[in-house]
C-alpha cells in the first residue's frame, strides 16, 4: 500500500502540471456554461477523474516494481534496474514508443485541450468524471514508458524524476513539443542500443 502511494503522489506530482492547462480550461468553460457555484466542484471531479487514470498505473507500476524485487532484478537501495542489458532494453523500447501512431494519437489529444473538451462534453458530476478519466487515459497512453525510465534512472532519484517531469511538460506544452519527443525517441534509442552494445562488447 506504501508503494503504491508512493507511486501515485509521485505521478500526481510529475503529470499534473502538465495536465493544468486542461483542467484550468475546463474550469473556464464550466463557468460559462453552468451555474458558477457548480464549477469547483466540476472541476474537482474532472480532476479526480483524471487522477484515478494515474491510480490504475500505480498499481501496476506497484506490481511489476515488487516482482522485479522478488526476481533480484531491482536494486533494494537505488531502487533501479541491476544490470545494464534491462535498463538498454527499457531505453530502446521507450524510445521505439516515442515514434508510434499510438503515442502521437494521445500527445495529439493532449496537446489539444479544447478540442478534447469540446467533442467529449458530457453533463452531470458523472459524465464530468468520466471526461476526466478519459483524459487521463490519453496522458496516460501518451507518457506511461516514459515513466517506466524511472526504473532505468532510479525511482527514488529526484533529479530523474524531475526531468522526466519537465520532459512531459515540454512536450505535451512547447509549441513544437511533438517534434521534441520524435527527436527525444530517436536519442533514446541510441542510448539504449549504446548501453546493450557496450554490455554484450
Amino acid at each position: 500500500v506504501l508503494v503504491f502511494l508512493m507511486w501515485w503522489v509521485m505521478m500526481i506530482a510529475m503529470m499534473v502540471p502538465s495536465a493544468a492547462p486542461t483542467v484550468l480550461l475546463h474550469a473556464a468553460l464550466t463557468r460559462k456554461t453552468a451555474k458558477t457555484a457548480h464549477a469547483p466542484r466540476l472541476a474537482t471531479v474532472f480532476l479526480a477523474g483524471y487522477l484515478v487514470a494515474w491510480a490504475g498505473f500505480s498499481v501496476l507500476a506497484t506490481a511489476l516494481q515488487w516482482a522485479l524485487e522478488l526476481h533480484g532484478y531491482l536494486s533494494p537501495t537505488m531502487m533501479a534496474l541491476v544490470g545494464n542489458s534491462l535498463a538498454g532494453a527499457v531505453l530502446l523500447l521507450a524510445g521505439v514508443y516515442q515514434l508510434t501512431p499510438l503515442k502521437n494519437v494521445c500527445l495529439d489529444h493532449c496537446r489539444s485541450p479544447f478540442q478534447f473538451l469540446l467533442t467529449r462534453h458530457r453533463a452531470g458530476l458523472g459524465g464530468v468524471f468520466r471526461m476526466g478519466l478519459e483524459h487521463g487515459s490519453y496522458c496516460l497512453g501518451c507518457c506511461w514508458f516514459l515513466m517506466a525510465l524511472l526504473f532505468v534512472g532510479g525511482i527514488m532519484n529526484l533529479y530523474w524524476i524531475a526531468g522526466l517531469a519537465l520532459f512531459v511538460a515540454v512536450e505535451k506544452l512547447a509549441p513544437m513539443g511533438g517534434l521534441f519527443g520524435r527527436i527525444a525517441g530517436g536519442g533514446m534509442i541510441a542510448a539504449g542500443l549504446w548501453v546493450l552494445v557496450r554490455n554484450y562488447a
